[in-house]
């Protein structure tokens, strides 16, 4: 991670951006009924209490901070995307370039990710740094932010991966009904894992990240004890032998045009994104201003060590003939090569288990976002949404994005229409990076100066430019023409889904205009907010009508 401490005390750690706050705490759950008995809460300014979550939720520890974010960002791709960047870099050696970039630009965006954290400890992620970065005009980003939250679902593809390689696991045709109801199944047991058996839920969530760290150890591995000649780890007899890491085989095909690197690189940096995964829960965390810190680094050196591990395997046990004919997985290939076709349903099963993993990972984490959103009071049903019963978990907010994931799921045909809704649910997310790196530049000029930003971590404003590029570059990349012969969608204009995705914000807008500017102009009213405490201890935004 690229960064470093302003203040090496430890005191200094935990102190959050902004001070304690005064609350009101009401007993009554419905936003119009703001009557009865209150008092007083005042918070001393820790990282824990720049939000008014009660200690008792933070069930959150630097283990699951860091499985939270392993688990989002190594889901299925450490499988098959190696194969894919070979196909646009030409070359073994082009290969491991652009998985180094891809870590550098992942290093940068974690360390922007943590000056955040660090300042502003509480969930949301993206939702809580754009509020403050953008705070005119008043809760316009916040809706914005709420149409594509609660509106499009990050967890529905991985859903259908776990459908497929779970059928396959059991010796089971995948057609498109069962890979349909297995994906379902899937997303259903993370809902009532998360959302009925909180602990048990994060358990099992470590509990895969440690088993998936096990496997990619595994294989690393054994695929170095083969480059090394070891007996008992070599390449079967009726397969290719690989000639990779000879000098000329490690940088034979090497294409080093524009448009190969541009391809290539786009999906690198899309298989590290993750690195944000924890910042979505910091009101749950304990001590998350020094939990941030360590997990966030920590998380994303498993990731690029794992990546860059895993390739060395996959290259040292196959040839890049049958890596590029092939058509099928690196690790469907290595495992074939090295133990024999007879484990392609364990690979089956060990890829299945990981896409359970990474779906647990978006779950919660989006759940706590959409229960952000209640808390803001912005939303519809806000009270609601940021309750945590009847669990003490916020089941509203993960049932939202679950019902968006299975609908997604079920009414979205194969084909163009699914691989639309996939790229377009992706997209948001180069936005909201490009607005929070771009402000957290400004952030440091002399017209922010009375933000008075001074986190206990800050990113070097290099990195912070390198990754503001990065995030320029993914949302430019799919606006440039594909090759010719080069589909992105079969019926579909390649741009189509950035048009949508863009489009979808402005929803955002006009729902922004009618409840702040048009609604209260009409019926003669203002609306003003307060902050009040729920009977959970939590807090929460209520807005008044006054007349």
């Amino acid at each position: 991670m690229v960064g470093h401490d302003p203040e090496s005390s430890g005191a200094l750690e935990i102190q959050p951006l902004l001070r304690s706050h005064t609350y009101t705490r009401y007993s009554t759950a419905k936003d119009d009924e703001l009557e009865g008995n209150s008092e007083n809460v005042v918070h001393t300014g820790t990282g824990e209490d720049f939000d008014a979550v009660p200690q008792a939720k933070r069930q959150l520890g630097l283990a699951s901070a860091i499985f939270l974010i392993f688990n989002r960002v190594i889901g299925t791709g450490v499988f098959a995307a190696p194969s894919i960047i070979l196909r646009s870099s030409g070359s073994v050696g082009m290969t491991f370039i652009m998985w180094i970039v891809g870590a550098l630009v992942a290093a940068a965006g974690t360390a922007v990710y943590v000056e955040f954290g660090t300042g502003l400890p509480r969930s949301g992620g993206e939702k809580t740094y754009m509020e403050y970065l953008y705070r005119r005009p008043k809760y316009l980003i916040t809706c914005v932010y709420a149409i594509y939250s609660m509106g499009i679902s990050s967890m529905a593809a991985s859903g259908v991966v776990f459908g497929e390689y779970s059928l396959h696991a059991l010796d089971i045709e995948a057609t498109s009904v069962n890979v349909r109801i297995m994906a379902f199944a899937s997303m259903t047991f993370c809902l009532v894992m998360h959302g009925v058996f909180l602990k048990w839920g994060v358990r099992l969530q470590n509990a895969l990240g440690v088993f998936k760290l096990v496997v990619l150890l595994l294989i690393a591995v054994s695929g170095v004890l083969c480059l090394a000649g070891v007996p008992g780890f070599e390449v079967g007899e009726s397969y290719d032998p690989p000639q990779n890491f000879t000098w000329n085989g490690f940088w034979d095909g090497t294409d080093l045009s524009l448009n190969a690197f541009v391809t290539g690189m786009y999906n690198v940096i899309w298989s590290y994104i993750g690195y944000s995964n924890a910042n979505y829960a910091l009101s749950e965390v304990r001590d998350p201003v020094r939990t941030i810190k360590r997990a966030a680094p920590i998380a994303m050196l498993f990731v690029a060590c794992a990546y860059l591990s895993i390739n060395i395997a996959y290259f040292a046990v196959i040839s890049k003939k049958d890596m590029l004919g092939s058509g099928t997985a690196a690790a469907a290939l290595f495992f074939r090569n090295m133990y024999g076709p007879a484990t392609s349903r364990i690979l089956s099963l060990i890829i299945a288990l990981s896409t359970l993993a990474s779906n647990l990972s978006i779950l919660f984490t989006q759940g706590r976002v959409i229960q952000e959103l209640g808390r803001e009071g912005v939303i519809p049903f806000s009270s609601f949404f940021s309750s945590n019963k009847p669990f003490n978990a916020p089941l509203p907010g993960i049932s939202m994005q679950w019902l968006i994931s299975v609908l997604t799921v079920t009414l979205a045909p194969a084909g163009d229409a699914y691989l639309f809704i996939v790229n377009m649910s992706s997209y948001p997310l180069t936005i909201f990076n490009t607005l929070i790196s771009s402000g957290l530049l400004l952030l440091y000029t002399p017209a922010y100066k009375s933000y008075d930003w001074n986190p206990p971590f800050r990113a070097f404003k290099p990195a912070v430019v390198f990754f503001l590029i990065s995030n320029i570059f993914l949302g430019v990349v799919p606006l440039i023409p594909p090759l010719p012969g080069s589909h992105v969608y079969e019926h579909l204009p390649y741009w189509s889904h950035v048009v949508i995705a863009i489009s979808i914000g402005f929803i955002g807008v006009a729902y922004w205009f009618v409840k702040f500017r048009w609604a209260p102009r009409r019926r003669g009213y203002k609306l003003e907010r307060e902050t009040v405490l729920q009977d959970d201890g939590v807090s929460r935004n209520v807005f008044k009508r006054v007349y």
